[in-house]
């Protein structure tokens, strides 16, 4: 299915359908977020923003 087509159903659907698929789609993107971060953090590429805090935290 092509996002046209995708878009063309989503005007289809009623009030309540579109609220379901707005929590649903919302759902699938911080799931998407969430193992995005994970994934930086494991691998390191977030390190910076750990030592940055360490040296705001850390007076001196």
């Amino acid at each position: 299915m092509s996002l046209a087509e995708i878009k063309n159903a989503v005007r289809e659907l009623s009030p309540k359908e579109l609220a379901e698929l707005a929590a649903f789609i919302s759902k699938q993107d911080n799931a998407a977020w969430n193992e995005q971060i994970e994934d930086d953090t494991a691998s390191g590429k977030l390190d910076f923003l750990f030592d940055e805090a360490d040296r705001e935290r850390i007076p001196g």
